[in-house]
C-alpha cells in the first residue's frame, strides 16, 4: 500500500522579519491558485501544513476545494537560520549545508532541523497510510526531509527549487520508492 507525499514549497512571499506571519506577495497569491490547479488533478484526501502563513496560503486553496480543513503540524515549520536577522544569508546557509552539525547562535543545525522534519512526515507516514496528502512546508526543511530519504537531494538541489514547487513522495511503508516533480513553471 503506498502513501503519497505532496511537499509543497510556499509560493513567494513579503519579506518580514516576522516568520509566522510573513504573507504571499501577489505573486505568491497568483503562484497558490496555480498549486491548487495542479493538485486538483491529484486525489487528494488530507493536506496539513507548517503553521508560517505563508506556507498555509499555498495550500488553502486544495484544501477548501477538498472540503478539509488543514492540520497544522507544528514541526512543519522552516528551519531556524540564526536566532536573529543575518548580514549575508546566501553565506549563512551555505555554511549550515557544509556542516550538517554546524548551527549559528539561536539557530538549528541541519541534522536538528532534519530530524524534527523526518520526525513530522514518519508520523505522517503512519497516519495517513495509503493515503494522498499535501504538506505545505518550506524549501530548506523541504530538501532535508528528502535528503534523509535520498543523500542525492542536497544544497544543490534546494538552490534550484522554484517558489513554489510540488514534489510527489511516494513510500511503500516508510520506504522512499520514488520522487516527482508535478510542479511547472509558467
Amino acid at each position: 500500500m503506498e502513501t503519497n507525499l505532496y511537499f509543497v514549497r510556499h509560493a513567494h512571499s513579503i519579506y518580514t522579519p516576522e516568520e509566522l506571519e510573513r504573507p504571499l506577495s501577489e505573486t505568491g497569491v497568483r503562484d497558490a491558485v496555480r498549486v491548487t490547479e495542479f493538485l486538483k488533478k491529484e486525489v487528494i484526501d488530507q493536506v496539513v501544513s507548517s503553521p508560517y502563513k505563508r506556507a498555509m496560503q499555498t495550500v488553502e486553496g486544495i484544501a477548501s476545494f477538498i472540503g478539509k480543513d488543514i492540520e497544522i503540524v507544528e514541526d512543519l515549520r522552516e528551519r531556524t537560520l540564526s536566532g536573529k536577522p543575518v548580514e549575508d544569508f546566501d553565506g549563512a546557509i551555505t555554511r549550515v549545508w557544509q556542516d550538517p552539525n554546524f548551527s549559528w547562535e539561536g539557530g538549528e543545525s541541519n541534522s536538528v532541523a532534519q530530524k524534527r522534519g523526518v520526525g513530522a512526515t514518519l508520523l505522517l507516514l503512519e497516519n495517513y497510510r495509503g493515503k494522498n496528502i499535501v504538506v505545505g512546508t518550506h524549501g530548506n526543511l523541504m530538501v532535508l526531509i528528502m535528503s534523509n530519504f535520498d543523500p542525492s537531494y542536497d544544497f544543490q538541489f534546494w538552490q534550484n527549487l522554484e517558489m513554489p514547487d510540488i514534489y510527489q513522495m511516494t513510500f511503500a511503508g516508510n520506504d522512499l520508492v520514488k520522487v516527482r516533480r508535478i510542479w511547472e513553471k509558467k
